[in-house]
Formats: structure tokens, sequence, C-alpha cells
């Protein structure tokens, strides 16, 4: 990345921090390809069918640093490591997601009073089984 390139976003990010979101709005199309990469590599580790494409990656992980309040970046490099831990973050929780609709997350949860369930105890005289096994074994 050229020199000029890096101290813009450095500068973008120090009025960010600021709180300055002209600032914010104006470094998402210098940074966008950049993040692309970043999730396009993340993705890249994924299945094959995976339904998040990298430009929703982005963006997801782009609606989650504007939430942050005023956010204290160092750096370029600081901004594309957070961006990364996010991406990956989501990959993470959409997983999570996916596993749960597989194993039926959706279902609503039931929760059983015990005294509504029947004792399934069977309750059994074990001395008379003990007298009855022994007569059979006498006969």
């Amino acid at each position: 990345m050229p020199a000029a390139s890096s101290s813009r976003i450095s500068r973008l990010l120090a009025d960010w921090s600021q709180g300055n979101e002209e600032a914010r709005e104006a470094l998402i199309p210098v940074v966008y390809d950049e993040l692309r990469r970043i999730a396009r590599r993340h993705l890249w580790h994924e299945r094959a069918d995976h339904t998040l494409q990298s430009a929703a990656l982005v963006n997801e992980a782009y609606l989650r640093l504007v939430r942050q309040d005023a956010p204290q970046w160092q750096d370029r490099a600081h901004f594309l490591a957070v961006a990364a831990q996010l991406m990956r973050h989501i990959l993470v929780d959409h997983a999570r997601a996916r596993l749960t609709d597989k194993r039926g997350g959706g279902a609503p949860r039931l929760s059983l009073d015990a005294e509504l369930v029947p004792a399934q105890k069977q309750e059994f005289d074990l001395v008379a089984l003990d007298e009855c096994s022994r007569q059979a074994r006498h006969a």
C-alpha cells in the first residue's frame, strides 16, 4: 500500500477516534478492498457451500465496527486486525447458529415438571424374586 494511502487511513482513523463521523464514512471506501481480501481469506478456510459471501462478511464487520463508542485506533494495522477478528467472530456465530438450527434450535423448548412425570422406577421385591429363582432351579 502506498505511504500516502497509509497516512490518509491513519488520519481518518484518528479523526474517527475523535468522534468525526465524516472521517468514518470516508474511511470505508479507502479500506474496502483490503477488508474484502481479509474476508476472502477467512472464507477460504470455510466449507464450500458456506452461505456468507465476502461482501456480506465485510458489511457485517463494518456494522459492528461503527457501533463502537469512540474507538481508539492505533493505526491502520490495528484497525485491520480488529476487523479481521470481528470477521472471525461473525463466522463462528454463523456456524453456531447453523448447528443450532440443524439440531432443532427453532423448536420450542419444553421443561418437564417432575411432579407431572410418572415415576419410571419400577419397584419389585428382590427377596421374592430370589425365592422364585431358587424354586425354579430345584423343580
